[in-house]
């Protein structure tokens, strides 16, 4: 049974971020009639690759402005809507000069606002949240003390503080503000997505999105001495819009959902690329002892802290829920990497 196929519009909170707009064009190549909020629909530069989506797709986009910390902004944007895609959420690992007022404020208040508004406006049946596994652990050594070989939807991130991972606390006490509203009213349903590290080609330029920086280090020469013992939880940017959609589209959809195709290093990610475009980009080719990471982490801005509690440590997700629950289908990790490293190159970022 699908719900989505409705002549109501949906709404995408955030609609100019990096899974964002891909959820959008998916939306609109579905015939769909989207809203989507941003902070200002007249900056060319952030909003520019939607306004050429609203030209192919005549009608069916509508853009709005709203700001998460504004009670009541996004409530013009939901009039209508019957499904909420909310992907709005700051991405900000490092360089955090107030983790409070950059991460923490905007993730709870946007989350109070734009549910706030879902109980004002009769017409939403469905909202869907996009949290992270960030809020499922806060570091790699946390495998360690859940005594299982994976981390499923049924873990929580106990770890992570202000001082400690913020953008991982910020997910998680946001996933749970969540969680606390929607089980106040019974009028709404809630589905949640928790991606990993999401990679893949972006709608605007490469270098746009604060997640995209790993790919970019492993590229241009930062690494080339060598890369840190460390794995990431990687899920391509197309599969999660498409995931955002599932979610809507079943019916018995409920909870959360992990979203990772798979664990992969820094250096088998540089060995993948390389098969390719060797030539093109500075890639390393050994891993570097975890103290010499130590010794020089701070220096890149990632505190002896994170290197200590994740570096040299498995980590592995259980995805069976998304596959069997939603029906998600996990593209190749290889043709993720390959397809934003050719983005990459082609922007002129390397």
């Amino acid at each position: 049974m699908t719900r989505i196929l409705t002549n109501a519009p949906v709404l995408v909170t955030g609609a100019n971020g990096y899974i964002a707009s891909w959820l959008v064009k998916q939306l609109l190549e579905q015939g769909h009639q989207v809203h989507g909020t941003v902070r200002d629909k007249t900056n060319t530069h952030k909003v520019g690759h939607l306004l050429t989506l609203a030209d192919a797709f005549p009608g069916q986009l509508t853009l709005f402005n709203a700001d998460l910390f504004n009670e009541g902004e996004f409530d013009d944007a939901m009039l209508s809507c019957e499904y909420v895609f909310h992907t709005a959420s700051p991405f900000i690992i490092r360089g955090l000069n107030d983790p409070q007022k950059e991460l923490v404020d905007p993730a709870l208040k946007g989350t109070r606002n734009v549910l706030a508004s879902a109980n004002r406006i009769d017409s939403v049946k469905r909202v869907i949240l996009t949290s992270s596994v960030v809020a499922i652990y806060g570091d790699y050594v946390d495998m360690q003390n859940i005594n299982e070989d994976v981390f499923s939807e049924k873990h929580w991130n106990t770890t992570s503080s202000l001082q400690h991972q913020p953008y991982s606390y910020s997910k998680t006490v946001a996933e749970q503000e969540a969680n606390k509203i929607h089980t106040s009213q019974t009028r709404w349903d809630m589905v949640t997505l928790n991606p990993g590290l999401v990679l893949g080609p972006s709608l605007a330029q490469a270098s746009d999105s604060t997640s995209l920086s790993t790919m970019l280090e492993l590229m241009d020469g930062t690494l080339q001495t060598g890369a840190p013992n460390l794995r990431f939880p990687i899920v391509d940017v197309r599969d999660v819009a498409t995931a955002h959609i599932l979610a809507a589209n079943t019916a018995s959809a409920n909870g959360r959902h992990v979203l990772v195709a798979s664990s992969v290093s820094m250096l088998e990610m540089a060995k993948t690329i390389r098969e390719k475009f060797a030539s093109r980009c500075k890639l390393p080719r050994w891993e570097v002892p975890k103290a010499a990471v130590w010794l020089v982490g701070p220096f890149m801005g990632i505190t002896r802290d994170f290197v200590k509690n994740n570096v040299g440590y498995a980590i592995e997700f259980d995805n069976s829920k998304a596959k069997q629950s939603l029906g998600l289908t996990f593209r190749p990790l290889a043709e993720t990497i390959l397809d934003h490293a050719e983005q990459i190159i082609e922007d002129g970022l390397v």
